[in-house]
């Protein structure tokens, strides 16, 4: 019997079985599939794709720092005489600017060590030494949790909105008029201290929800787009309070600037690290909000309704959900929590309303809750994310005169980058899992094999043999070959790699029938003839 030529599988009998350990045997396959779904999982995962779009973000905004650079382009001026000037230029021109921003983001161990000498300088030591100037280095992170504060509440709000199915961009102006309530509350109103803040906050709540509330009811009534009814509630908002800022009632005595009198002592939030940072109890309430919407989202009956909603809504329609009361329903809960995070914000933050109260919080609350995939994990960190961009960029501005527009740039391309994961992955040379996969042939057993590729498709065609006719199906009776007629003896195996021709007539043929039994005559089986002829 010949062996098979290279690059030839070899033909294995249907219903025989391997040796374990085989390369072909179910076990070591199954190896190879739980290895390959392993990688191919890390690389389809959400966190690569987010990984991967900050280090391409930070990659291009080094090069924007370099063309920014004085330095760096005088350098280049000379680059062939003196490369190693460019090189050395670049260099410290990208990491003198990252430090800042994570000096001013996260720790200021410069500020934290000057703290540190004044006391020493006065004989101090121990606790007396490490405490003030841990306070003093982690005070930029202190900030960066007071600006992701109003924007993680609000990025909880147009989560719900998004996993509900619609898209909501009224966070401005539901979170104005949050604000513009709380804050009315807070300077007009005199109540005993617990109950002015709860008092304020409620009032948020309740404004936030009813102008949310009627985008879902154009929605719901007359099939009017969420998208275009909340852009446009946004300028209706802005204006408002730019008229109301004009009026005895929100400016007192002073008319001359466009802002209100400020909060009463005992409606402000209280603060949490003393009376030199700003951070306050808006954090608590924001971690409570995030625990909110993974209650409401996953195991509460009305989040249960929004998502189906959301997901298919003809589909709630038949399950007997009313798909139109949803629709206010979630604008009503989204527009309530961003109304809050505008409550939290003129309680804690600014303590008094501006024209400018709501700033970029609104369409910011927007990248957050698509970067963060509307989770409760993944908008709380990337709210604190967002926010440490913000500040560190205005330290990497004062510092090193980079230029803080270079912070929004690197959100745009975050942002980009999120939403394009086929371009990220073909970035890093991983566009291959984005195809389809191949599909899987069963084997006699029924257990699946590897993917049949299309250049193995002649090979593995060649090693099963031809398929058994369908149920029913009659084949003609096989004339014996000359020179055998009558002996009823088997006829001698063909080339390695060809199926044997059966023997006798077959009138009924059924694959279930013909595995593993005599019909057939595989020429690398146990059957095959031995001796010269094989």
């Amino acid at each position: 019997m010949s062996a098979p030529t290279e690059g030839q599988a070899p033909a294995v009998a249907p219903g025989t079985a391997t040796q374990p350990g085989d390369p072909g045997t179910p076990g070591a396959e199954a190896a190879e599939r739980s290895a390959g779904s392993v990688l191919q999982s890390i690389a389809r995962s959400n966190v690569l794709v987010v990984v991967l779009a900050f280090v391409f973000a930070f990659v291009v905004g080094s090069v924007l720092i370099l063309v920014s650079d004085v330095d760096v382009r005088a350098a280049a001026g000379y680059f062939l005489s003196r490369p190693g000037d460019l090189i050395g230029a670049s260099w410290t021109a990208i990491t003198e600017a990252y430090a800042a921003m994570f000096r001013g983001a996260v720790f200021d161990l410069p500020g934290a060590r000057k703290v540190a000498g004044d006391i020493a300088e006065r004989g101090g030591s121990g606790l007396y030494l490490l405490i003030p100037a841990f306070l003093r280095g982690i005070k930029p992170l202190l900030e960066t949790l007071t600006v992701a504060t109003p924007l993680i509440i609000a990025s909880v709000g147009m989560a719900v909105s998004f996993r509900s199915g619609l898209f909501n961009i009224g966070g401005t102006g539901q979170l104005i008029v949050g604000a513009t309530a709380a804050g009315y509350v807070g300077f007009a109103v005199d109540l005993p201290v617990v109950i002015h803040l709860l008092a304020c906050i409620l009032a948020a709540i309740v404004a936030g929800g009813l102008y949310g509330g009627v985008a879902g009811f154009l929605k719901a009534r007359f099939g009017a787009s969420e998208v275009i009814t909340t852009i446009m509630l946004n300028w209706i908002a802005t204006y408002a309070l730019a008229f109301a800022l004009t009026t005895s009632a929100f400016t007192g005595a002073n008319k001359a600037q466009p802002t209100s009198p400020s909060i009463a002592g005992t409606a402000r939030l209280p603060l949490l690290a003393g009376d030199q940072y700003r951070l306050h109890l808006g954090l608590v309430i924001a971690l409570l909000a995030v625990i909110f919407l993974w209650w409401l989202m996953s195991r509460s009956t009305l989040g249960f309704r929004f998502r189906a909603v959301g997901s298919n809504p003809r589909a709630a329609e038949v399950a007997g959900i009313d798909v139109g009361r949803s629709a206010i329903g979630v604008m009503v809960v989204a527009g309530a929590l961003v109304g809050l995070a505008g409550g939290v914000h003129v309680l804690g933050t600014e303590q008094r309303l501006t024209g400018s109260i709501a700033g970029s919080i609104g369409f910011d609350a927007i990248t957050v809750a698509l970067l963060g995939r509307s989770g409760p994990v993944g908008i709380l960190l990337a709210g604190v994310l967002f926010a440490g961009l913000s500040t560190g960029g205005r330290f990497m501005e004062s510092a090193q005169g980079v230029p803080i527009d270079l912070v929004q740039v690197i959100q745009a391309l975050v942002v980009l980058f999120i939403a394009a994961p086929p371009l990220v992955r073909f970035l890093v040379g991983l566009g291959g899992v984005d195809r389809p996969r191949a599909p899987r042939r069963r084997t006699a057993t029924g257990a699946h094999a590897a993917p049949v590729l299309a250049a193995d498709a002649a090979a593995v065609a060649a090693a099963e043999g031809p398929a058994a006719p369908r149920e029913g199906a009659h084949r003609a009776p096989v004339e014996p070959a000359a020179g055998d007629a009558g002996d009823g003896g088997a006829q001698p195996p063909g080339p390695p790699g060809d199926p044997a021709e059966p023997v006798g007539p077959v009138d009924s043929a059924d694959p279930a029938d013909t595995v593993g039994t005599d019909s057939t005559v595989d020429p690398s089986g146990p059957d095959a003839p031995k001796g010269e002829d094989a």
